[in-house]
């Protein structure tokens, strides 16, 4: 498995963003600030039990293992590519990477984003019905069919922060796989 890292660049962070309402898209900012156990400081998802609407309509209690969205810029380039106009933040992500390939990480891989913040891949995001609202289509666009006909949701990563710290743009990224045998990300 090769932990994430993506051979055309080295791995780091593109794009910071957060929203303090539930709004799809997130305004980017020139930083943030990650909270342990809590997620992205100021933004509508932070919180030690969900934030996500219909998971909070079926168990408000539910530990939060959705603190932190992360998006490859990548996707952003092969969607602009197929004629859709999307950027940082617009899909909902507090952070867009590039270099690192975020849906081959194994579940528990801890991503160190600068010098100070550090997170722990909990699941892959699965891609809702919002994304036709921000265009028509878009949807589908984060689908695709792997060669062995299973789902593969290409909208990003999600995280819980273990260590706080501010994140830039421009800051790197270092993969630490987990410990054991790699089991692959689940949709959360």
């Amino acid at each position: 498995m090769n932990m994430g890292a993506m051979p055309s660049a080295l791995p780091r962070v593109t794009a910071v963003s957060r929203s303090p309402t539930h709004t799809f898209s997130k305004p980017t900012e020139p930083a943030i600030r990650l909270i342990a156990g809590v997620g992205v400081e100021g933004d509508a998802h932070a919180g030690r039990t969900v934030k996500h609407r219909s998971m909070v309509a079926r168990d408000p209690d539910m530990p939060n293992r959705r603190q932190v969205h992360l998006v490859h810029a990548e996707l952003h380039d092969e969607l602009r590519g197929a004629g859709f106009h999307v950027g940082p933040g617009q899909m909902g992500e507090n952070v867009t990477t590039s270099g690192i390939d975020l849906l081959g990480l194994p579940s528990g891989a801890r991503l160190h984003l600068g010098g100070e913040a550090i997170i722990e891949v909990t699941g892959l995001r699965t891609p809702c019905r919002q994304l036709d609202d921000l265009e028509d289509g878009l949807m589908a666009a984060c689908l695709d069919r792997a060669e062995d006909g299973t789902l593969v949701r290409k909208s990003g990563v999600m995280a819980v922060v273990l260590q706080g710290g501010t994140v830039r743009p421009g800051d790197p990224i270092v993969v630490v796989p987990p410990p054991g045998d790699p089991q692959p990300l689940q949709p959360i």
